[in-house]
């Protein structure tokens, strides 16, 4: 009973964080810039999400404070899972993305 209460806490939880899924990070990186991609929700859309601020961090650090130009953005491939919050209930979620790319001046 209890192994069955922490799963459904667990699995609820992850969910309300942010569907479990990793935040902002550069899957493409050259010398002078990269493409930064973050989770989204449909209700926050991307312009809105927390993790844009992380988002433009990252391309802050990666031009070394210098500013940076964004070249194009739009939404990236995003991927489905299938969580299971109960013992016999299966549900699948599908986690959006958000990608920039961008260039360092």
């Amino acid at each position: 009973m209890i192994k069955s209460w922490l799963k459904t806490t667990a699995a609820a939880a992850c969910l309300v964080v942010g569907g479990c899924a990793a935040g902002a990070k550069i899957v493409q990186e050259h010398d002078g810039g990269g493409v930064v991609i973050y989770p989204f929700k449909d209700e926050q859309g991307p312009m809105l999400s927390s993790l844009r601020k992380d988002a433009l961090d990252l391309m802050k650090e990666k031009c070394h404070g210098r500013s940076y130009r964004i070249v194009r953005e739009g939404e990236a491939k995003g991927r489905r899972r299938i969580v299971s919050p109960l013992d016999d209930a299966q549900e699948l979620v599908e986690e959006r993305r958000w990608g920039i790319q961008f260039e360092c001046k």
